[in-house]
């Protein structure tokens, strides 16, 4: 082993320093220069940072220079297309149309945001003018009132009143809003987190819905082991153009033997094009042997709760025990039956079986991935913790498999709103029916890419439920269920989640909080505006962690859809008109590529061995000619499509950005950038620049 030689020893004794430190100068201006104050500091790690020179010092200044200025240039293009495109839109009206309200609440809620948009901006230029005259009250914690003798000329007397009336009357019934609005925000955060740790317990424990298994075998379907019962299969649709020969196509490939198997087209469209079209796909699968049917209601009312209730009249029907539903832009897989039936077996109380949601667009604008944010959560925690802990959840209408007796005990389809999948679901659970949620069996289908087709679909999904809630609470608080379900129903699944969370959503981020800025002895904390809506948007994130780089744009997002969640609460609520209104939602007809390639694959080994009934060959072919002739007739020009003008987001959006201006003369600089950014959010959505872009 090498000899230890440390020369520190014999060089400092006693850590003392001894000699003159040594400068070396080099002439050669690419060295740097170095102080040596002892042997030690020649075997030391040198830093890299000390032997750079002055040339790479500046490069690596142009380089962080380079990349600022770059971050200035974006974000100065970006306020540049927003104003360009607020300049074209908002002023110049070109591309754009103006949304038409056609309930009175949506006029009335207008009116009332105009009118505290005309407020804030009366408010602001009166504190403008005592900012410029020196009155600074406002600007301390502790209100000062003027004396007599400090009152100069008759705005400062106007000025004087107005605080007195302010503090006295204005302040202590903002506070109390304030105070009310936050503990129901408080009570929703709570139920939030006891969800995502019903989650993270299922994650655990790995608690799932599991079926025995049962050997499945097509050539044995009267075995003792074998369990094929009679499935129904419906896909309720209406002027679905552009979705129905991929649903139609991926539902009858099910695996699931074809003698045992029914398919229902269930179409509403009152364009005679789209029939003729659906009529054809019909008759093209009916040939390949699939036994379907194509029915048309020519009374269409009722909407989809109408034309299923029609189509479960039907006396074939009794011959069936199951029935699954799929909307016009759903494509189960192949073994959708083999993974949802079975959990039917030997479980005589379950009368649903729910299967989740996939999205082919999910990625396709900000819209969609802020939309996928909020589903996930809703399958991943809430139907899966509602399902494992208390067998009930609402149904999402679609992607489902029913009991057809559940459905028939629990009185059917009905008519009496638009939210006829929760309105069957509430009272199939009156009547002791269980429900289970897998999570792991998915379905494709299609988010809404355009703003206005998102926030109609929100509408009735918000007013729905209002309205079914003050037709089913006798029928609940009369029920023999145990109390606390009855409660759970009542105060979770209704008043909580579907009127209590639009309520203090809007109320409290977009009214009370521009208020606060302009009465500010009435105050609202900063965990409330910062800490906690962050912390929750965290918790709805976590189903689909690869979206947390919009956790921002989703916290403001969903802030900025309150307006219309609120309006479509109170509808609801109070039987307006807009409260029993149905809009299809636009579909764009996209399908995944590895899903396109399977359905060609599949398609094409059906056409190799095709299998022809004559019962409805001949049918067919008519069907087909018609529809071919029908084509050659010409096809009808396009419908030229446009952006909308929305008018309360604006209104809010104004008056969010006039509040930021008079936070920046109190210096709360969290509130400044709050409602600044939420102002601009708002502002984006009322100029419909989220989402699908038509002109």
């Amino acid at each position: 082993m090498a000899p230890s030689l440390d020369f520190s020893r014999w060089w400092a004794k006693g850590n003392t320093s001894k000699g003159n430190p040594v400068v070396v100068t080099m002439e050669n201006p690419n060295y740097s220069v170095l102080e040596i104050n002892g042997p030690d500091e020649v075997f030391r790690p040198v830093d890299k940072d000390r032997g750079k020179n002055a040339k790479q010092f500046t490069w690596v200044l142009l380089l962080k220079a380079h990349k600022a200025v770059g971050c200035v240039a974006w974000l100065g293009n970006i306020l540049w297309s927003l104003l360009g495109s607020i300049k074209k839109r908002l002023i110049f009206g070109q591309g754009v149309t103006v949304e038409n309200e056609k309930s009175g609440k949506g006029r009335t809620l207008y009116r009332v945001i105009m009118g505290f948009l005309v407020m804030a901006l009366a408010f602001l230029a009166f504190e403008l003018v005592a900012h410029l005259k020196g009155w600074h009250y406002f600007q301390t914690n502790s209100l000062h009132i003027p004396e007599t003798l400090e009152i100069k000329g008759w705005l400062h007397s106007v000025y004087f009143v107005w605080l007195e009336f302010r503090a006295d009357y204005i302040a202590p019934a903002i506070q109390a809003l304030t105070n009310f609005c936050v503990a129901l925000f408080l009570i929703q955060s709570a139920d939030r987190m006891l969800l995502c740790l019903g989650c993270f317990w299922i994650k655990f424990k790995k608690i799932k819905p599991r079926f025995e298994e049962t050997p499945l075998k097509s050539d044995d379907l009267e075995g003792a082991g074998c369990y094929y019962p009679k499935v129904l299969v419906q896909i309720p649709m209406c002027n679905e153009r552009e979705v129905y020969e991929q649903s139609i196509s991926a539902v009858c490939q099910l695996d699931w033997p074809k003698e045992r198997l029914l398919i229902q087209v269930l179409d509403d469209s009152d364009d005679d094009s789209i029939q003729w079209l659906i009529k054809g796909e019909v008759a093209k699968w009916n040939q390949r042997g699939v036994n379907i049917i194509y029915r048309h209601r020519l009374v269409r009312t009722g909407y989809k709760a109408g034309n299923l209730k029609s189509a479960m009249n039907c006396d074939y029907v009794k011959d069936y025990e199951f029935v699954a539903i799929f909307d016009a832009d759903f494509q189960p897989k192949p073994d959708f039956l083999k993974l949802t039936v079975p959990h039917f077996k030997d479980n005589p109380e379950l009368g649903l079986v729910q299967a989740r949601w996939a999205f082919v667009n999910r990625d396709e604008n900000l819209l969609t991935r802020l939309q996928n944010i909020n589903l996930c959560f809703h399958f991943e925690v809430e139907q899966q913790v509602n399902g494992v802990f208390l067998n009930f959840f609402g149904f999402n209408g679609t992607a489902g498999v029913w009991r057809i007796k559940a459905l028939e005990e629990s009185g059917g389809w009905l008519e009496r709103t638009t939210v006829e999948d929760m309105d069957i679901a509430v009272r199939a659970h009156l009547n002791g029916w269980k429900f289970i949620s897998l999570n792991d069996v998915k379905v494709l289908c299609e988010l809404p890419e355009s703003y206005e087709a998102y926030k109609k679909q929100q509408h009735r999904w918000h007013s729905g439920p209002m309205h079914l809630f003050r037709l089913c609470l006798p029928a609940i608080i009369s029920s023999k269920m145990m109390f606390w379900k009855k409660a759970n129903l009542i105060l979770l699944f209704f008043l909580l989640r579907k009127l209590i969370l639009p309520f203090y959503s809007f109320t409290l981020f977009c009214i009370i909080l521009p208020l606060t800025m302009f009465v500010p002895e009435a105050e609202l904390s900063m965990w409330v505006i910062c800490y906690v809506p962050v912390f929750m948007s965290f918790m709805n994130i976590l189903p689909s962690l690869r979206s947390f780089p919009f956790i921002v744009p989703y916290l403001l997002f969903e802030n900025t859809m309150s307006v219309t969640k609120f309006n479509a609460m109170v509808s609801g609520l109070f039987k307006l008109g807009s409260s029993y209104e149905w809009v299809v939602t636009k579909k764009a007809g996209r399908s995944s590529e590895p899903d396109l390639l399977a359905v060609e694959e599949r398609e094409s080994k059906a056409m190799n061995h095709p299998q022809l009934y004559r019962g409805t060959s001949d049918s067919g072919l008519s069907e087909l000619n018609k529809l071919i002739e029908h084509q050659e007739a010409g096809p009808k020009p396009p419908v030229k499509k446009l952006n909308k003008i929305y008018k309360k987001e604006l209104a809010l959006a104004f008056l969010l950005l006039t509040a930021a201006l008079r936070s920046l003369l109190s210096a709360q600089g969290v509130h400044f950038y709050f409602l600044l950014f939420q102002g601009v959010s708002f502002l984006l959505v009322g100029l419909d620049l989220i989402g699908e872009q038509m002109s």
